[in-house]
């Protein structure tokens, strides 16, 4: 995972240089270089590799989900959001550059993306392909479905709600870029429509896992340990896991998750995959 982060940052470093507008430059370096477990590009990177393909193919794509996700971030920490103050240890874009700048740097990261995308070397039928699944991933059936539902859940009784309802927010917040991420890697692999659609399933689970396991930190650490605020999700009034199943059955939800996750990557093969299971075993696993 280290070398597979220390891949992407060089590669975010190059795609954004520092140029006119200063202002807008600095504030989406600022945002994507703060650093961050870099696990959607790390997932796009290895499911290239596990299909066959080569590290070199899926880096653009690898960057173009991370300047996804950092836009996103940008976006959820705003005051109109969120109103988050902290992110990856850091003051937050707009804490430092100011709500409009911040808005315009989301916007120029997620423009990038798109283009950044396009310099990978495949196919245009796999090209168009990624950029579908890629725009799926952001708008109302992605990010925006589940930030919208968020904010509109805020405060509602956990008695009042099922679990479909808090599974819907997480599987299109959190887990669609995941999820794209994945499926992004193994078309750039040159994957069957069989082995996309296992991927496709493994990282439903883990981008579903990935939740869970930051709903129960937001609950479980400080600020200081996670890097950004602590226990805004109880402040907001959010619906989590914690609150709607409890904190035990949230961590047995956990320990199912990532053997489904695992389930799905059964006939793939056995040395290949071991990243992949690595780095559910760390989504599962992880402190921060």
């Amino acid at each position: 995972m280290r070398s597979k982060a220390e891949s992407v940052n060089r590669a975010l470093d190059e795609a954004i240089p520092l140029t006119e507008p200063l202002n807008i430059h600095k504030a989406m370096r600022y945002a994507i270089l703060a650093g961050g477990k870099r696990v959607r590009p790390i997932l796009c990177l290895a499911v290239c590799e596990l299909l066959g393909g080569e590290e070199r193919l899926a880096i653009p794509a690898a960057c173009a989900v991370e300047m996804i996700h950092t836009m996103s971030l940008i976006k959820d920490d705003l005051p109109c959001m969120d109103n988050d103050d902290l992110r990856r240890g850091k003051p937050t874009t707009h804490k430092i550059f100011g709500e409009s700048v911040a808005i315009l740097s989301g916007g120029a990261l997620l423009a990038l993306a798109f283009e950044h995308l396009t310099e990978a070397n495949v196919s245009s039928d796999r090209m168009v392909r990624a950029v579908k699944e890629l725009a799926k991933s952001i708008g109302t059936k992605g990010l925006v479905a589940g930030q919208a539902m968020d904010l509109s859940s805020e405060g509602l009784d956990h008695r009042d709600v099922g679990l479909e309802h808090l599974e819907f927010i997480h599987v299109h917040k959190t887990g669609s870029l995941l999820e794209a991420s994945a499926v992004i890697g193994a078309i750039m692999g040159g994957g069957t429509e069989e082995e996309i659609e296992k991927v496709r399933n493994f990282a439903r689970c883990i981008g579903l896992l990935f939740q869970v396991v930051d709903d129960i930190l937001d609950e479980t650490k400080s600020s200081e340990e996670l890097g950004k605020t602590a226990g805004k999700d109880q402040i907001a009034g959010k619906l989590t896991y914690p609150k709607v199943l409890g904190l035990e059955k949230s961590k047995e939800f956990v320990k199912r998750l990532k053997n489904d996750a695992k389930e799905h990557l059964k006939g793939f093969d056995s040395d290949k995959v071991k990243p992949l299971i690595a780095l559910a075993n760390f989504i599962a696993n992880r402190d921060n």
